[in-house]
């Protein structure tokens, strides 16, 4: 019988592993193509006449769908009904045509076609949304930030979906297993994307000295057909460990309406779903303004056009020393041999400082803040690794929310008195977008995996599509609230890069103070109901 139970892929530690993979890098591709505008908003603005407010509303529009058509909630049935790896496929085709049409509404194909007379005159007022004051779009909106929209709606749908679906899978592969580890990693690995779309995304949009925004759009469509490809492979490796165990996912314990008022009616759920949606709010949206940010508040100066900093070669060689770097210090935690773990961590750091001169010496914003996910690569593990073994969840959480506090009004009051040192501006930019990156690294590996301890196992699916609903509605509103107070808190007409992020990062550091009582409240409540969040995942 042991031998039989050895021989399904569940229990091989490579198989579990190579799912995990599998899925992570679908949300690497997506998380790439999430922010793919983001690191080139001065050329929005420049090249489409995207002011803050139609890039913020843009932005927002990725989740519009998921809250105010509820689709996020129809994903999560249609994950208890059918299974994840159906669910996957479907997410990632959902992506793909979404891309697509974002593609295309940025391209210089659509302009001055028939198409954009179209969206010139029309969807300028939205019956009910407009009055409720939530409509995608606006009078006076670009066209193509219209079409951008309804394509970045449609993308937002299969990405929210592929979320859910891979903190399933996960659930499904490693439960009973290093869980918090697995989320954690995936997380982290996946994280990589917004370091791929900061550097490469100006890179492609620059490349050959003539600007394009659409190629770098183009550059995320290709990684979307990959995230495809990705999903198909995970679907048969899924396939065959159901008919190793017997299990039938689809088919047992079907969906009830009922069962969401179950997973409503439970205190603890509503403070971990607030919990994300006041931590992702302060971070995601940010992540679409941060090097924009940085330009304003930087002195950064081009370097000489015939140096190799200025070249298309010096991307690419900076990108493959990021990668050392989180290879190197994400391997260092999986070491047995103390000699091995502290000499592959001593070359993720030589890396990582090789990284920051690089990035100074380019003297570009989105290679500063590329630097975003390579501390939290190196720590969730650690802090995966802890949790399976040792528990603490909601003090991770506080200590999250303390970090993530101080970072942002470090970027709003300390980062602008460096503006005229070109040394100390960028130290202080790296120094706190690392300690930033390291206290996201704290939510995947401390609260997803107290979901399962919340909910029963066959609403799990529904469980976390509810806390990604609402989340995605400070998603949705934050890109927006930062777009509109920009415009509103800076002269008409100025500069994409010369604006004053100050009020809106006042904002985001209030949504980490609200994130860190709701922390306490939820350390009161484990304590009186005995919810186990603060207990290790693995049971001895």
């Amino acid at each position: 019988m042991t031998q039989q139970i050895q021989k399904t892929l569940r229990d091989s530690a490579g198989m579990r592993w190579t799912a995990l993979l599998l899925l992570a890098m679908a949300m690497f591709c997506s998380y790439i193509f999430m922010d793919i505008l983001s690191p080139i908003k001065d050329l929005m603005q420049e090249t489409r006449g995207w002011d803050s407010t139609a890039f913020g509303t843009m932005q927002g529009s990725e989740v519009f769908l998921n809250v105010f058509v509820f689709f996020l909630i129809f994903a999560g049935i249609i994950l208890d009904k059918m299974g994840v790896r159906f669910t996957a496929i479907l997410s990632a085709a959902v992506m793909l045509v979404g891309a697509c049409i974002k593609w295309y509404a940025v391209s210089e194909s659509f302009m001055g076609s028939s198409l954009e007379v179209w969206f010139t005159q029309n969807l300028n007022y939205i019956p009910i949304f407009d009055e409720l004051g939530v409509s995608p779009f606006y009078e006076g909106m670009p066209a193509s930030a219209k079409f951008a929209a309804c394509g970045f709606m449609i993308f937002g749908c299969g990405c929210e979906m592929a979320g859910i679906t891979v903190s399933r899978g996960i659930v499904k592969w490693f439960k009973g297993r290093e869980m918090a580890l697995a989320m954690g990693s995936e997380m982290a690995l996946a994280r990589l994307g917004v370091a791929t779309c900061m550097i490469f995304s100006p890179f492609f949009a620059k490349l050959g000295g003539e600007v394009s925004v659409s190629r770098s759009v183009a550059f995320g469509v290709v990684l979307m057909c990959i995230a495809l490809m990705m999903t198909i492979v995970y679907f048969f490796m899924d396939k065959k460990l159901d008919a190793q165990t017997g299990e039938a996912e689809e088919k047992d314990d079907p969906f009830k309406i009922s069962d969401i008022g179950k997973i409503l009616s439970d205190s603890g759920f509503w403070i971990v779903a607030l919990l994300c949606v006041l931590y992702y709010s302060a971070i995601f949206p940010f992540q679409k303004y941060a090097v924009n940010m940085l330009q304003c508040n930087l002195s950064l100066t081009e370097p000489a056009g015939d140096s190799f900093w200025a070249s298309p070669s010096v991307t690419i060689v900076q990108y493959v020393i990021m990668l050392i770097v989180a290879a190197a210090g994400f391997a260092s935690n999986f070491q047995k041999k103390t000699n091995t773990k502290y000499t592959l961590l001593g070359i993720s750091i030589l890396a990582l400082i090789t990284y920051c001169y690089m990035g100074y010496m380019r003297q570009t914003a989105e290679s500063i803040f590329a630097v975003f996910p390579l501390l939290a690569v190196l720590i969730t593990p650690i802090l995966g690794n802890y949790l399976d073994n040792h528990g603490k969840a909601v003090s991770m959480l506080v200590l999250g929310s303390l970090l993530l506090i101080g970072c942002h009004l470090t970027f709003a009051f300390v980062l602008p008195l460096f503006k005229e040192s070109a040394v100390g501006g960028i130290i202080i930019a790296y120094a706190t977008i690392l300690v930033l990156g390291a206290s996201f690294s704290l939510v995947p590996a401390s609260l997803w995996p107290s979901v399962p301890k919340l909910v029963d196992a066959k609403v799990i699916g529904s469980a976390y599509a509810l806390i990604f609903w609402i989340q995605n509605i400070g998603l949705w509103l934050f890109p927006l609230l930062i777009g509109k107070v920009l415009d509103a808190t800076n002269p008409e007409g100025a500069s994409a890069t010369e604006l004053d992020y100050t009020a809106p990062l006042v904002m985001l550091a209030c949504l980490g103070v609200a994130a860190l009582l709701l922390g306490f409240v939820l350390k009161a409540i484990d304590k009186k109901k005995g919810l186990g969040l603060e207990e290790p995942n693995i049971k001895e």
